[in-house]
């Protein structure tokens, strides 16, 4: 009788992590999603607020961004010298440790924006790492690989 009720504590104590970790899996896929207008939008507050204080990014240029400010300034800059430019990150896979308050992310991301001899549109992988603060989910730190380039001279060698 006591192994079988242990079992039964251990298969409910399961059922409440894999619902935990479905709704943060989902939680993180609507932070994604925010981020993805925020940038279309051009709107920097709404990119910043999804980072935390000490978000890092490698971007697909290999430039690297420590500090949400650094990382601010960073877009602001591609927004002012990129016409129309639009970054589009696409979970494919998103992995909770709820435990630990921490996810990772993984998926395909495409940039496009026009300069003078046409438009430009890049895409590659991104990572993603997640941290649990105060109920919320931030991002730590973003690296993104470009994997292919066409249009306009962008594409003629690594910038």
């Amino acid at each position: 009788m006591r192994i079988g009720l242990g079992v039964v504590l251990v298969a409910a104590l399961a059922v409440p992590k894999s619902v935990a970790g479905q709704a943060d899996e989902g939680a993180i896929r609507a932070a994604r999603a925010r981020s993805n207008a925020a940038i279309q939008a051009h709107n920097l507050d709404a990119i910043a607020a999804v980072w935390l204080p000490e978000f890092v990014s490698v971007s697909s240029t290999n430039a690297r961004s420590v500090g949400r400010d650094s990382a601010r300034a960073g877009f602001s800059q591609l927004f002012a010298t990129r016409p129309g430019v639009v970054f589009v990150r696409t979970p494919e896979k998103v992995d909770v440790n709820v435990a630990w308050g921490q996810a990772g992310e993984s998926g395909t991301w495409t940039g496009t924006w026009t300069v003078a001899d046409g438009g430009v549109r890049v895409s590659g992988e991104y990572f993603a790492k997640w941290k649990r603060v105060s109920g919320e989910w931030k991002l730590v730190a973003e690296t993104f690989v470009q994997l292919a380039c066409e249009g306009g001279k962008y594409c003629d060698g690594p910038p």
